[in-house]
Formats: structure tokens, C-alpha cells, sequence
């Protein structure tokens, strides 16, 4: 097992490859396909042969020369060094638009993120149920992490009540945050917290737009069908 100092020294964005790894990995153990090449993951993830390579290398050794990777093997030592090869319990903060549509997300659940307990502080919605899980008092995160141990937390709030139910996932022991809410976060040391903002990708998405089509257009003009 890696070190915590050579676990350190892992880019991020190699990181987010290794899921993507496992993602196609997964996909290939249910089709049954028994091994592949890094040539094979390039042409199924457009990730260069020679990156994926590269990745791999800093988790030790992979694969054998002439045969390629056994799929199963890499996806199950790939799980264990993202720590997903069990069940991660997953708290979610916010039952609005954008949390139910979490809390109902099957993708979650096939890489082993188990959303165990949904909160909100809006007394309408408290004692309802988000799919299967019933909405709880967002006052009640410590005490409700005292049975789930989650260490992985949601934040889909409004701006302005983020800083404080990060705050609340610290408390009850969560170590990762994946932050929806569109600001940063002030996190003690030893938190790591990932921000999605989707009003941001979408408008670097706008920046590549091809200008020349986009001006030759009035706004409002939708072309017929």
C-alpha cells in the first residue's frame, strides 16, 4: 500500500484519470473482457497510452509485457488506491433541485458512494422523504454521523449557508468536501474539498464558442425546424 507521503506527491489530475481508468475498467469486468493493453484504454478513454502508463507508475508496478493488463485485477488494485473497493458513506447537505438530483443519481452507488443521510434547514422539508432517505434537521449532522462515520460530505446550499454546513461536516468528522455551492470555502488543514461550479464551466464552454456564428445571429432568432 502506498505511503501517505507518496500519496502526497500524486498530481490531481492524475487522480481524475484513475477514476476515469476505473469507470472503463468497470465496464469492460461486466462485458467480461479479461485483459487489455494501454493502447485498448487510450482508444476507450482518448487518454495517451503512454499517460496512462505513466499514471499507473506511480502506484507501482502493472501488467505484464506481451499481454497487457488483467482488467480485473487492475480494476480492483486501481479501487483500493482510490479507496472505493468497499462502500464510502456519503453525507449530502441541501434536499433542493440539485440534491435530490444527487441523492437520486444511480451512478453514485456503481463506484460504491452511498449517500446514508440528506439534510436541509428548511422545516418543510424536514421528516419528508428524498427518494429513499428521509430529510433530516441540518442542526443534527454530529449526531446523526455518530452511526455513519461518513467521512465524505455534499454541499448543494445557497452561497451564503455554505461556509457554515461546511463548518457543521467538519465537526461531525467529514475529511472531503465536494462544494456546489458557488463560493470557496475557508477548511481547517487535514479537509480537502473539490468546488463545482457549473455556471463557471459553462461559460468558459461560451468562451470556445465559434464567435462568427454566434454574432451572425440576432438574439431572440431561433431557426425554424
Amino acid at each position: 500500500m502506498m505511503s501517505k507521503n507518496n500519496a502526497h506527491r500524486v498530481p490531481t489530475p492524475t487522480l481524475e484519470r484513475l477514476a476515469t481508468y476505473l469507470t472503463t475498467l468497470s465496464e469492460l469486468a461486466e462485458q467480461h473482457v479479461q485483459t487489455i493493453s494501454s493502447s485498448d484504454m487510450e482508444r476507450l478513454t482518448g487518454i495517451n497510452a503512454a499517460q496512462f502508463r505513466k499514471d499507473l507508475s506511480y502506484f507501482g508496478e502493472f501488467g505484464r509485457p506481451g499481454i497487457g493488463y488483467d482488467v480485473e485485477e487492475l480494476r480492483s488494485r486501481m479501487a483500493r488506491i482510490l479507496k472505493v473497493e468497499r462502500q464510502q458513506p456519503v453525507l449530502l447537505v441541501g434536499a433542493g433541485n440539485l440534491g435530490s438530483a444527487l441523492a437520486g443519481y444511480p451512478g453514485l452507488r456503481a463506484q460504491n458512494f452511498h449517500i446514508v443521510a440528506v439534510f436541509d434547514n428548511n422545516y418543510n422539508k424536514i421528516g419528508r422523504l428524498l427518494w429513499d432517505l428521509e430529510i433530516r434537521d441540518v442542526g443534527g449532522i454530529s449526531q446523526v454521523n455518530d452511526e455513519f462515520q461518513a467521512r465524505i460530505g455534499i454541499i448543494a446550499v445557497p452561497s451564503n449557508a455554505a461556509q457554515e454546513v461546511m463548518t457543521r461536516l467538519v465537526d461531525a468528522g467529514v475529511k472531503a468536501i465536494l462544494n456546489f455551492a458557488p463560493i470557496p470555502l475557508k477548511v481547517p488543514a487535514g479537509v480537502v474539498v473539490r468546488n463545482v461550479d457549473f455556471v463557471q464551466e459553462l461559460t468558459v464552454l461560451a468562451f470556445h464558442l465559434d464567435e462568427d456564428i454566434e454574432m451572425s445571429r440576432p438574439i431572440g432568432q431561433v431557426e425554424s425546424l
